[in-house]
């Protein structure tokens, strides 16, 4: 057992207060509750909460929410379902099930708008479903986003404008202009800049309290480049939410918003909890059970304490894909924490002969089924006779 003189005598906290990460020491409140009555805690109790929850869950929805087919555009009518599993909609009386997201089962369930787990009604739902095969779902809530956002925070030129898929992208997908990451979700647009930026990154709020950095105010700041963040040990470049008070504490936005305090995964059969520090008295090596590489208990990771496994943050909302990928290949260059594809739904098909004779699926590759000159974009026919990969 070895300690550097400074750490041994410098602090009077516990003594795995040593190992703590820049910022996860013991601080004093530094605010006052009553002038910050809408401060935003983080991270979300787990994936059933998000942003747009946050800002846009009612709970009585009214007759109103009947009028989201003129704000969305869906080939499709669109039919909303309560929490029982029952069509509600004024027309229809009918009984529809639906499986929910869960990780437990195997069950995907992603919303088309924000791209974040549905594990409870409402929801939209295709009524062509069955018969058009189409896999469109909403949150009731993400149905409330406003269709104009002006004097955007990132973009206070132009008027941004509401699309459900950005027009000319292939599956609607684009790289959102505030975290970088590929989305084919809903998204804020400009066109005269062709500026995107997905609905989540267009209500990034402008203060937020963090467990990884308790009692102290997070406000959100623009870096052209600059420090490391608390979480994830990645670089800040671009928009952070930074501490004042301790100045060389910052996060990523997606790794305070899309990060819970809590998942579930198979590998698991208790919920996990998101750590900050290394686990006391752990007794071996940290390694991810998901893709079964090495973790760094410095980073933020997942653990459970009664089985005493640990995951990735950006291994453990896998369910039916990024599983069998190693982690290490499909981490966002500037977010160590995120999954590169977190914010794409994959499903659909793409029809066009003079591309190929077969109908191709929209769905995330590997290295091994080879490569296509078009980045960004995955096939796989349905026959089991071509892949079409790139950046795999």
């Amino acid at each position: 057992y070895y300690t550097h003189l400074a750490c041994a005598t410098s602090r009077n906290e516990p003594f795995m207060s040593i190992f703590a990460s820049r910022g996860t020491s013991k601080t004093f409140k530094s605010y006052e509750d009553s002038q910050h009555p809408n401060l935003l805690h983080l991270p979300f109790l787990d994936s059933s909460y998000s942003m747009l929850k946050h800002l846009f869950f009612k709970e009585d929805i009214g007759s109103s929410t009947f009028k989201i087919q003129n704000n969305i555009n869906h080939q499709h009518p669109l039919i909303l379902a309560d929490a029982l599993c029952t069509d509600i909609t004024p027309t229809s009386s009918r009984i529809k099930p639906i499986s929910y997201h869960d990780p437990m089962k195997r069950i995907e369930l992603l919303c088309d708008g924000c791209v974040r787990p549905i594990m409870s009604g409402p929801i939209y739902t295709c009524a062509n479903e069955e018969k058009d095969h189409c896999n469109f779902v909403l949150h009731e809530w993400c149905s409330r986003l406003p269709t104009q956002l002006k004097d955007h925070f990132d973009h206070r030129q132009h008027t941004l404008i509401l699309h459900s898929k950005i027009p000319g992208e292939f599956f609607g997908l684009f790289e959102c202009a505030i975290c970088w990451l590929p989305c084919n979700g809903f998204a804020y647009y400009c066109k005269e800049c062709n500026y995107c930026v997905d609905v989540k990154c267009a209500f990034l709020p402008k203060e937020i309290t963090h467990n990884s950095h308790p009692n102290h105010l997070l406000s959100r700041k623009y870096h052209g480049h600059g420090g490391w963040c608390g979480m994830c040990s990645g670089v800040i470049s671009g928009f952070s939410f930074d501490c004042h008070i301790c100045n060389d504490f910052h996060l990523h936005p997606n790794c305070a918003l899309l990060i819970p305090e809590t998942t579930v995964n198979k590998c698991d059969k208790h919920p996990m909890k998101l750590s900050y520090l290394p686990i006391e008295n752990h007794k071996s090596d940290y390694f991810c059970e998901v893709c079964e590489m090495e973790l760094n208990p410095e980073c933020a990771f997942y653990h459970c304490r009664e089985c005493m496994q640990s995951m990735h943050t950006a291994c453990a909302p896998s369910i039916l894909r990024y599983e069998t990928y190693t982690t290490l290949g499909y981490l966002h260059p500037r977010l160590n924490a995120i999954h590169k594809y977190v914010n794409v739904k994959f499903g659909g098909t793409y029809k066009n002969i003079n591309v190929h004779p077969h109908p191709l699926s929209f769905l995330q590759g590997t290295a091994n089924d080879g490569q296509c000159a078009s980045a960004d974009h995955y096939y796989y026919d349905q026959r089991g006779t071509l892949s079409l990969i790139t950046d795999g």
